[in-house]
């Protein structure tokens, strides 16, 4: 490691004044103690003893349940259905082993509408359905489950079995009814994530009787619910630093160097690892970088923020926009000069494809052969069936929503922005969007596993990454159930025991 890569840089973000999207001030670089030493494999801050989250602890139990118990049937057909399909003979199995939760009769008011409306009566008590949940869960947890987000994922679970089936008009009748009943606004994390699930369910529908599959993001929307994302939690945080001081290892007494970010949105990442390379004790590196990503305007804009910085930094840099996705490129477009030390940032997220199809992605990292790839990747899968994706979707953010919800309150408008304007659309494109048969196009599960099958060779994550990305967890309330877990080479950071984000470095045979 090179000497002097931890100094505090903290100040050196207030030489900026960025436009308004930029603050810098979230994301300077943390500065760890020398002497810190952490037991491994695993640390957790310390309130690891707190019990998991009811939401998030039953939707893994039930998924679980669900998978178990049914039928071989799938499809991600694209083709026209008729809305009024109905099937009689339709069996469910999320009702056969969970009893009717559903509301024997709805309001066209919301439930939560206090100002009149029938109420709605629950067919089953809760305490009657605590066999559902196995392995050491328990019924004093599930009783504590608010009963009606309890129905409400109920019948979500009901309805993504009918569209796993085809049956899209049955499908088509119980999303009504959910829309109904469940609010984005809602108290409870149960009533959110059924309210932000059955909106992309809905759009699956429509999607598939219309032939549609291509979504429509407003990018500078996304961007910026990002940023919040950064000031509400630490994982972007975690990716961002975690990347960086592998980078920052790999060009160690490197003169020129180069960085190709994937998807480099507003560049907020950058900054921190500028002024580390600017105040080297060798001296700054010529520092050339190629940002791409869906906006050339946006480029543009990221790169000029980029380029005054570091001027202000008394740093050599060269920012190259491209505005296409990194699978749709060749080689040459990206410029790469002989003795240029190369690092490739890939920040995966679940909001859109950023870099087209997977196996002509590998095939570029392979001819680029660069000295370091950094890979922050979502522990969810993008592939694989309609229900596949919906179990581990559900599960996956149910765990953000409860990690959120320790947070803020139900009516902060940053969650709300960040659930809305993030973690909706990331929803709506897994279940409405992806999935093989609509994007023609097969995704891997891992990465990580597909990069040590195709020349490439792991660079375990350093003690000074681990000893960032612990100091990231120290910039929020330790009671709030965050983990960091060490093993295989990898970083993990997840909500309690369930892992949400993995950071991993890779490098290329050909490389060394």
């Amino acid at each position: 490691m090179m000497k002097g890569g931890f100094e505090v840089v903290h100040g050196a973000l207030d030489m900026m004044q960025p436009h308004e999207p930029w603050e810098y001030s979230s994301i300077g670089f943390p500065t760890p103690t020398s002497n810190v030493s952490f037991p491994k494999p695993m640390i957790e801050n310390r309130c690891v003893n707190l019990e998991r989250n009811e939401l998030s602890e039953w939707v893994e139990h039930v998924t679980k349940q669900l998978i178990d118990d049914l039928p071989d049937a799938g499809t991600e057909s694209l083709q026209a259905h008729d809305p009024s399909m109905m099937c009689e003979d339709y069996h469910n199995p999320v009702s056969s082993f969970l009893g009717d939760l559903r509301p024997r009769k709805t309001s066209r008011r919301s439930y939560f509408d206090a100002n009149g409306g029938e109420e709605l009566q629950w067919s089953n008590e809760l305490g009657n359905q605590t066999n559902i949940c196995e392995s050491g869960s328990s019924s004093r947890g599930l009783n504590r489950l608010d009963e009606q987000g309890l129905s409400l994922i109920t019948l979500l679970l009901e309805c993504a079995v009918a569209i796993s089936v085809d049956n899209l008009g049955e499908a088509h009748r119980m999303l009504l009814e959910l829309t109904q009943m469940a609010s984005p606004y809602g108290p409870s994390c149960a009533e959110r994530v059924v309210a932000y699930f059955a909106k992309a369910m809905a759009s699956r529908v429509i999607n598939s009787w219309l032939g549609i599959c291509s979504p429509l993001i407003n990018h500078k929307s996304v961007h910026c619910a990002f940023q919040v994302f950064n000031n509400v939690s630490p994982f972007i945080k975690f990716a961002h630093f975690t990347s960086n001081q592998a980078i920052l290892e790999a060009f160690h007494r490197r003169d020129r160097v180069h960085i190709i970010d994937l998807d480099i949105m507003q560049g907020l990442q950058w900054p921190a690892l500028f002024h580390i390379l600017a105040t080297r004790i060798e001296g700054p590196p010529h520092v050339r970088m190629t940002g791409m990503g869906t906006s050339m305007e946006i480029l543009v804009e990221t790169g000029k923020q980029l380029s005054n910085f570091a001027k202000r930094l008394g740093m050599s840099f060269e920012f190259h926009p491209i505005a296409k996705k990194f699978g749709e490129v060749d080689a040459s477009m990206l410029q790469v000069r002989r003795g240029e030390t190369l690092a490739v940032h890939w920040l995966q997220h679940s909001l859109y494809d950023a870099t087209g199809p997977d196996w002509k992605t590998m095939r570029l990292l392979e001819e680029l052969a660069p000295r370091v790839i950094t890979l922050v990747e979502q522990e969810i899968s993008h592939g694989g069936s309609f229900l596949d994706r919906f179990v581990g979707s559900l599960h996956y953010y149910s765990t953000l929503f409860d990690s959120l919800e320790a947070y803020l309150p139900s009516d902060d408008p940053s969650r709300h922005r960040v659930e809305h304007c993030l973690l909706y659309r990331e929803i709506n494109n897994i279940l409405a969007i992806g999935g093989p048969a609509r994007s023609g196009e097969d995704k891997f599960r891992h990465w990580r596993s597909e990069l040590a099958r195709n020349c490439f060779m792991q660079v375990p994550m350093s003690s000074n990454s681990m000893a960032q990305a612990q100091l990231i967890l120290n910039m929020f309330p330790p009671a709030h159930g965050y983990s960091l877990v060490q093993g295989e080479g990898t970083l993990m950071l997840g909500w309690k025991d369930t892992s949400l984000f993995t950071a991993s470095a890779w490098t290329s045979h050909a490389s060394r």
